[in-house]
């Protein structure tokens, strides 16, 4: 009895060190990646031209609100000079002016904040460019034996997981070579 159960330890040992077996057992173990598309977007995507364009018309934006600002700044100042001379009706004025002020900066933040949030959700959303990012995930997930990429912020059922599946920085250094950077 012990004899035939050395035998059948043995044989499935041979069968389980055989090539075609591990080879059957290694192609059923899924491989998981992850990605940091924020980060993607921070490194390659942001140094593309309409991106620029984009941070170019935020930076007027900003502008105008702080010159407005300093406007508001400078009546309210005035307001309440007014106020402490005396003049009440300079002072009615200069508080009706600053109240109109800030109703149209709050009204103009408001609209520009709005533009700027729709056209960069339409600038990161671009074809070109998750096409650009799907294709280059498709290539390292094939290439080193990944079945599933999942992106690493928006995915609320990642608990865990090896900075040794995080293929963040490969994508990366894969689109700026493609891109010619």
């Amino acid at each position: 009895m012990m004899k035939k159960c050395g035998i059948i330890a043995v044989i499935f040992l041979a069968v389980m060190m055989a090539p075609g077996v591990r080879s059957v057992a290694a192609q059923q173990l899924t491989r998981f990646a992850v990605v940091d598309l924020s980060r993607v977007y921070t490194q390659f995507f942001r140094e593309s031209r309409a991106v620029r364009e984009w941070e170019e018309r935020s930076a007027r934006v900003q502008t105008e609100v702080d010159r407005m600002t300093a406007e508001i700044q400078t009546l309210h100042g005035s307001l309440v000079d007014a106020e402490a001379r005396g003049d009440e009706e300079r002072a009615l004025r200069l508080q009706n002016e600053v109240y109109r002020k800030q109703d149209f900066l709050r009204d103009y933040y408001q609209v520009k904040k709005t533009e700027l949030e729709d056209q960069m959700k339409k600038l990161s959303q671009s074809g070109s460019f998750l096409e650009q990012v799907r294709d280059e995930i498709r290539f390292i997930a094939e290439s080193e034996g990944y079945s599933m990429v999942l992106n690493q912020r928006e995915n609320t059922g990642i608990l865990w997981f090896s900075p040794t599946v995080d293929i963040t920085e490969k994508l990366i250094t894969n689109l700026r070579t493609k891109a010619g950077r």
